[in-house]
């Protein structure tokens, strides 16, 4: 199939592309690796195209006194190939070999994964479990919305209408935090049946993803003393929706072997 007929501009400034966005049926473009397939299977008509990718101000990774800061069309293979997201942002460096394949993770966007919201993606998951910040701009100015407030329902997030995530800033890794990255898939570039983004600090954080409408941080699991109790606390706390080929009781047998492997991981000595 084609996709259906639309208008295409290419702002030069994040003004001009806030200014277009408030005309009816815009639609952003960024990478495009979601929004073109949709608009080939007409699952999308949107009346105007705003394409993004000349906003240079909206790409690149910054380290600044013990923040990282990406902007939201930096591409999964810049944060791949990047050494700071690797010795700072660990499970986002760990995550990304995990997007799709390497044709997509060179157009693919940090900023398209998040404002889309796939359950099954990723980057959801790593911002929710490092308590990310992501910033959107809009007409009113820019502001920041935590991690735990971005995800509101399948496909649904805080931007709002004629809004633009602009960039996410993450606390580099301390010396004595630990992160891990564990997703289960019938082939590597798959969606994941169940994946599980984790991080230890002064606490610990388990987010699952592939299991409901939004990224699932596990908060009793993530409080347990020991690796016993926090799977019988998964098993009550975790209800996996299930998908064309697996069981929500396998989904949630499937979270609490990967549950097992980043607790080990995390309980390492450094």
């Amino acid at each position: 199939m084609k996709a259906p007929a639309f208008a295409y501009a290419k702002p030069k400034s994040l003004d001009e592309a806030l200014d277009l966005l408030e005309r009816p049926g815009a639609r952003i473009l960024a990478g495009g690796q979601s929004l073109i397939p949709s608009l080939n299977m007409r699952l999308s008509a949107p009346e105007l195209l705003v394409d993004i990718n000349g906003l240079s101000a909206l790409r690149g990774i910054s380290l600044e006194q013990g923040v990282v800061r990406i902007g939201a069309l930096t591409t999964h293979s810049e944060i791949e190939a990047d050494e700071r997201i690797r010795k700072h942002v660990p499970l986002l460096a760990d995550a990304v070999v995990h997007v799709a394949h390497p044709a997509i993770r060179n157009r693919g966007t940090l900023g398209g994964s998040l404002a889309l919201a796939d359950p099954a993606a990723e980057y959801p998951a790593c911002v929710l479990a490092l308590k990310a910040s992501i910033f959107v701009a809009g007409k009113k100015g820019e502001r920041m919305v935590p991690a735990g407030e971005f995800f509101r329902g399948l496909f649904e997030t805080a931007v709002g209408p004629g809004e633009i995530v602009t960039a996410v800033e993450f606390k580099a890794i301390g010396k004595d935090e630990r992160s891990a990255f564990l997703e289960l898939t019938r082939r590597h570039g798959d969606y994941a049946i169940v994946g599980l983004a984790a991080h230890k600090a002064r606490e610990s954080r388990f987010v699952f993803f592939g299991v409901g409408s939004t990224p699932f941080f596990a908060k009793q699991a993530s409080q347990a003393a020991t690796l016993e109790d926090a799977k019988a606390k998964l098993k009550g706390e975790l209800e996996p929706a299930a998908d064309l080929y697996h069981t929500s009781k396998t989904k949630l047998h499937l979270a609490g072997v990967l549950l097992e492997r980043a607790w080990n991981t995390l309980s390492k000595p450094h």
